[in-house]
């Protein structure tokens, strides 16, 4: 699947600067979004940020607050998060959909 594919819209100039501003180096998409299961009316976005080295150190709390700011980009509720258990992650890996990545 790619970006144009997906059942919502994607500002990506808008999630550049969101990604740049936080030190995010790369963010991707996965599960119902890019599934014939999503539902518009009611499902969430999840997402996966794999941030540059050592910016988690300085984020503190504010971290908790990405997935609301994001939200407010994309239109819809997000999960946000910057690591997945690895079972999890064996799961999606192949699936994941960036959306952003650091040039």
């Amino acid at each position: 699947m790619s970006v144009a594919e997906l059942p919502i819209p994607i500002d990506r100039e808008q999630i550049a600067r969101f990604c740049r501003e936080r030190g995010i180096r790369k963010l991707s998409l996965f599960g119902s979004v890019l599934r014939h299961d999503f539902d518009p009316q009611r499902s969430d976005v999840d997402v996966l940020a794999e941030f540059e080295p050592g910016v988690l150190k300085q984020v503190g709390f504010r971290y908790f607050g990405y997935g609301q700011e994001l939200a407010a980009i994309i239109g819809r509720k997000v999960d946000f998060c910057s690591r997945l258990h690895p079972l999890i992650l064996g799961r999606v890996k192949e699936e994941l959909l960036p959306v952003y990545e650091r040039a």
